[in-house]
């Protein structure tokens, strides 16, 4: 049968290689130049508990993980039972029917097929540890789709390398035989893939192309205390440090951060440092210093359930109103909101302009979705990110005779000398200040900095893109979403077939300044307006009303710690017109 998308899961207690799989099967595809989206779930503990990965491979452009499932690897009987019933009809289990002892009870559904690969009866026979059944279903997967079996050992040969010949041939071993075992079984080849041009595609993270986006911008110090589901980018910026002359500081708590990133940014670097909900809120008084003495900063908030400890491995989109009205007072900062790896790989570049050429913060909102999901690409464009670092001062002769950090200008934003500049001194003072940085609490001058603060926003509005429209101009239907929505949106507009021709989306992806002249001239009130948000009170909507006075009433919500599916988006929309 030949398709167009192959949905496959691979699900089991930790501890049996759930997630190197993932990626190993991932890559194998996108190698062969096909379109893969994945997602992994995995619970907050050191030990045990179930955890899947799920790929999505196509021969067509894909936005979203998808609710059903064509092939079910199931490592436990825990996997099976929790998973089965995402199988469309016509797919598969592949399962150890002699380890888990249970045929009985698995063979509930008469419209799949139950394929009993002997896993441990394979590692057995070639002498290696159960561990590597994962691969025997590695090699089994891949024989029920027309991918060749090098294309797979390429990736295992790479995932292994490191840990010695011996070991990669073990495990080529065992997705061999598990390869052969079914193609014998089998006999003939389920899902044949839609072919598809041969060239390798990239495989990003939201995670992955902050990074990549703040080492082509020319980061040059990145701090951070690991908290899911933010760790992986203080892993990329270790193993480059060296080669790219990056100070990176694995420090003692959430305030050591911010605090590092703040003096590290007033000596010149750009400064990046990233973590989620929890660790966001203890960084929220060195938010404030960082506005108060117009120091530079870039912020990634990768969010998570919350309040407290929350789900702290799964994913919502939390954390808005928050990133919004962070630290105490009023003062002018960015909030971006990427909805994919591309978008986040050249709004991080981005970034770190707006943040230079305003001194205010930045702050990039992932979800754990965003962050740890793999997307395809056929290529980045790293030209496309400029280094633009506004009124920096590099020599003394820019000073002038008389230098004022906080100069009062027609922008409100004032020349930054760095250490080392002779007559470039100046105190960054986290009292209010007068234009040298000196204290002062009087009336006026409390009133001259605010505005002098605040009168960036009129050039920095100049700067913040529209947000995006997908779909036709004139629709009945309009979707209003943010973030990490904008994949699933995009993938339940294409499912509804007749009508998807009458509903458009508009995502916002730089979430404030708020573009109300924007939305004024996009929003229709014959229109039906639905706003989509994984959060429980629509935070998105709360922030349209507070700017526009519009309330977008009718709601599509999920919050249960899970990224939304696009067939519960179709079903939803479905139900509304």
């Amino acid at each position: 049968m030949i398709i167009k998308n192959l949905n496959w899961k691979i699900a089991g207690p930790a501890g049996l290689g759930i997630m190197s799989s993932g990626q190993i099967f991932s890559k194998t595809f996108t190698r062969s130049g096909y379109n893969v989206i994945d997602g992994n779930e995995y619970p907050s503990l050191i030990q045990g508990g179930h955890n899947t990965y799920t790929v999505r491979v196509s021969s067509e452009d894909i936005y979203s993980l998808s609710e059903n499932l064509d092939i079910l690897v199931g490592l436990d009987k825990n996997s099976l039972s929790i998973n089965r019933n995402a199988i469309s009809p016509g797919g598969y289990i592949i399962y150890d029917e002699k380890e888990m002892n249970a045929a009985g009870k698995l063979k509930e559904r008469n419209d799949i097929t139950y394929f009993d690969l002997p896993m441990n009866e394979i590692t057995e026979s070639i002498s290696v540890p159960k561990i590597m059944c994962n691969n025997v279903a590695l090699g089994s997967s891949l024989a029920f789709t027309d991918i060749e079996l090098d294309s797979l050992n390429s990736v295992v040969k790479d995932n292994f390398s490191m840990k010695g010949d011996k070991v990669v041939q073990s495990n080529l071993r065992a997705v061999e035989l598990g390869f052969r075992y079914t193609k014998e079984k089998l006999g003939r080849i389920p899902f044949s893939l839609r072919r598809t041009r041969k060239e390798q595609k990239l495989l990003l993270t939201g995670n992955d192309s902050v990074f990549l986006g703040a080492v082509r911008a020319g980061c040059k110090f990145y701090a951070a205390y690991p908290m899911t589901p933010a760790s992986s980018i203080l892993h990329s910026f270790a193993s480059v440090e060296n080669e790219y002359n990056i100070i990176v500081k694995h420090a003692e708590s959430e305030l050591a951060v911010i605090n590092m990133a703040l003096g590290a940014s007033y000596a010149g670097a750009r400064s990046l440092l990233a973590t989620s909900g929890g660790g966001f809120a203890l960084m929220n008084e060195g938010l404030g210093a960082a506005a108060m003495t117009e120091t530079p900063l870039v912020i990634v908030l990768c969010q998570r359930p919350a309040p407290a400890t929350g789900l702290p491995t799964w994913t919502e989109q939390g954390d808005l109103l928050f990133a919004v009205h962070s630290s105490h007072g009023e003062f002018l900062r960015v909030i971006m909101a990427p909805g994919d790896p591309e978008e986040t790989f050249y709004m991080t570049g981005e970034a770190f302009n707006l943040a230079e050429k305003y001194q205010i913060p930045v702050i990039i909102i992932l979800d754990k979705y965003l962050s740890e999901s793999h997307f395809s690409y056929d290529d980045l464009d790293p030209s496309k990110i400029k280094i633009e670092r506004g009124k920096y001062i590099r020599s003394e002769e820019e000073l002038g005779n008389d230098y004022l950090r906080y100069r009062i200008t027609d922008d409100g934003i004032s020349p930054r000398a760095i250490p080392g500049i002779e007559k470039g001194l100046y105190i960054a003072n986290t009292d209010e200040h007068d234009e040298y940085g000196f204290s002062d609490d009087s009336a006026q001058n409390r009133k001259n900095m605010v505005d002098k603060r605040f009168k960036k926003i009129n050039r920095l509005m100049k700067e913040i893109p529209e947000p995006k429209k997908y779909g036709p101009d004139k629709a009945k239907v309009t979707i209003w979403s943010w973030g990490s929505c904008k994949g699933p949106v995009l993938e339940a507009i294409n499912m509804m077939n007749g009508k998807k021709n009458m509903i458009n989306m508009v995502h916002f992806n730089y979430i404030y300044p708020f573009r109300v002249d924007f939305f004024e001239k996009n929003f229709y009130e014959n229109n039906m307006n639905i706003i989509i948000e994984n959060n429980k009170t629509a935070q998105f909507s709360k922030l349209i009303k507070m700017y526009t006075g519009k309330e977008i009433k009718t709601k599509i919500l999920k919050y249960n710690g899970r990224q939304f599916l696009p067939e519960e988006i179709a079903s939803a929309i479905d139900e509304l017109i």
